[in-house]
């Protein structure tokens, strides 16, 4: 048996959509005051059980758990809102990773892949020129490119977008849920 009371674990609204994650702990509050319910996802069933039930489950050697005075209590992976039926959206943060991924790393000019040795930010309209560190006004591009156009605009240096950069879409905060831990019960709800 493992203790690992700061893991995280699923949140799923009541229309069972991933919404975001929370600590073993405060998902033990959310089942206790119940807000949440517990899903137990066994083989091709998965059941949303109220405390009292959770509770009384048994634990195995591989279960997370909280041990109490009245024994071991198995840590949920996922829980299930009571009440709670908004998919909240989450706008993208204008970061150098975000702008990697949104470009797919690729320079914006010439269509290759690029990686941090070859590719940097430009500037479509430079600094220089009154240009601002946005979402419509930053690409990636190849390090030789982005050196000869150097302060000029794309038609100042001879060269062409593949597209107009623009800020990604706002998007359902479920498209940013990751399962870094790697647990197998999320997947029947994160489609991976």
């Amino acid at each position: 048996m493992k203790k690992n009371i700061d893991r995280s674990v699923l949140i799923l609204n009541k229309c069972w959509i991933p919404i975001n994650t929370t600590t073993a702990k405060h998902s033990f509050c959310l089942m206790y005051s119940d807000h949440a319910k517990g899903l137990l996802v066994e083989d091709d069933r998965i059941l949303p059980l109220e405390w009292r039930e959770w509770i009384s489950l048994k634990v195995s050697e591989n279960d997370d758990v909280v041990k109490t005075i009245n024994g071991a209590i198995k840590i949920p992976n996922v829980i299930v809102l009571n009440y709670n039926d908004t998919i909240p959206k989450q706008v993208v943060k204008f970061t150098q990773k975000n702008l990697w991924e949104r470009d797919n790393y690729t320079c914006q000019y010439t269509g290759r892949i690029l990686n941090k040795k070859t590719g940097n930010i430009d500037h479509v309209i430079p600094k220089s020129q009154g240009g601002k560190s946005s979402w419509e006004n930053c690409v990636l591009a190849h390090k030789e490119i982005n050196s000869r156009k150097a302060d000029k605009t794309p038609e100042q240096a001879g060269l062409k977008l593949i597209k107009k950069p623009t800020a990604p879409r706002v998007m359902p905060v479920s498209f940013y849920i990751r399962n870094k831990d790697e647990i197998k019960d999320w997947n029947v709800f994160l489609n991976i």
